[in-house]
C-alpha cells in the first residue's frame, strides 16, 4: 500500500512509519494537516493514518477538506479523545475507522489490512494493465482481447500485483497475503508461479524485445512491468478456458 502517516509525535511518527515498512508498504510520513492535505493531493495514497491533535490543521479539518476529494483513500484515525462523540464526529467526517491511543501495531496494522480488503471488495471488478485485463468479478483474464487461462492461485497472484500496480512487492509480503504462509517460510513458492504468469502473459514481441510484463525488482521483489500497447496480431493468442480453475 502507499501509506501516508500524518502524526506530530516524532517518535510515534518514526515508529509508525519503520513498522509499516517492514509491512511491505510505502510510508510517508507528515507532521501537519497541511503537508497532509498536500500530499493526498499530489500522491493519492490507499491509506492515511491520521492523528487528530495537529498543528496548522488538525485532523478534524483534514477530514472535512478530504470529503469528495480524495475518496479512494482510506482513514484510519489515531486520536487520544476518548469521548464517544469525537469518533462519531471523526466517522460522520468520512474516517474509515477510529483507533485510540495506546494502542497495539499489531492491531493498527490488522486495521489497515481489512480496510483495504473492504474497500477492494467495492472497486471497479475491471483491472487494466496495458494490455492485460482481470475481471475480478467473472475470474477472468485476457490479454490484448484474447483470454488466458490461469489456475486458482496463478489468478490471485495477478490479481494482487494489479492492485498494487506501480509499487513492488516482496516476496514475504506475497506469502503472506496470496499463499497465507509465514513470511520466513522457506520456499521458492513465488518465484515459481512468477515464472508461470510470464509465460501465459507473454507474446513473441516480448521476448523479441526483451519486455517482461512482471518485473523483478533484484533484492525487492517483484511489480508489473511499465504498461504498454503492443500491436494486435492478426492471429492473436490461442483461444482458451478463461475461468480460473483448481
Amino acid at each position: 500500500m502507499q501509506v501516508l502517516i500524518v502524526e506530530d509525535d516524532a517518535a510515534l511518527g518514526s515508529f509508525l512509519q519503520k513498522g509499516m515498512k517492514l509491512e511491505g508498504h510505502d510510508v510517508t510520513l507528515v507532521t501537519d494537516g497541511e503537508a497532509a492535505l498536500l500530499h493526498a493531493e499530489e500522491n493519492r495514497p490507499d491509506l492515511m493514518v491520521l492523528d487528530l491533535s495537529l498543528p496548522r490543521k488538525d485532523g478534524t479539518e483534514v477530514l472535512a477538506e478530504m470529503q469528495g476529494r480524495f475518496d479512494e483513500t482510506a482513514v484510519l484515525v489515531l486520536t487520544g479523545r476518548s469521548q464517544v462523540e469525537e469518533r462519531v464526529k471523526c466517522l460522520n467526517l468520512g474516517a474509515d475507522d477510529c483507533l485510540l491511543k495506546p494502542f497495539s501495531f499489531h492491531e493498527l496494522t490488522a486495521r489497515c489490512r481489512a480496510l483495504l480488503r473492504r474497500r477492494e471488495q467495492f472497486a471497479d471488478p475491471m483491472l487494466r494493465h496495458g494490455e492485460v485485463e482481470l475481471n475480478r468479478m467473472d475470474r477472468r483474464v485476457t490479454r490484448s482481447g484474447s483470454p488466458v487461462e490461469l489456475t486458482v492461485k496463478e489468478f490471485n497472484l495477478l490479481e494482487f500485483l494489479m492492485l498494487r500496480r506501480g509499487r513492488c512487492c516482496s516476496r514475504s509480503e506475497l506469502l503472506r497475503e496470496v499463499w497465507h504462509m509465514s513470511p520466513d517460510a522457506g520456499t521458492n513458492v513465488v518465484d515459481v508461479y512468477i515464472n508461470y504468469l510470464r509465460k501465459k502473459l507473454s507474446a513473441d514481441e516480448d521476448i523479441e524485445q526483451g519486455y517482461t510484463v512482471i518485473e523483478t525488482v533484484r533484492g525487492e521483489g517483484y511489480q508489473m512491468g511499465s504498461a504498454r500497447k503492443l500491436p494486435q496480431r492478426a492471429e492473436g493468442f490461442s483461444r482458451r478456458t478463461v475461468f480460473a480453475s483448481a
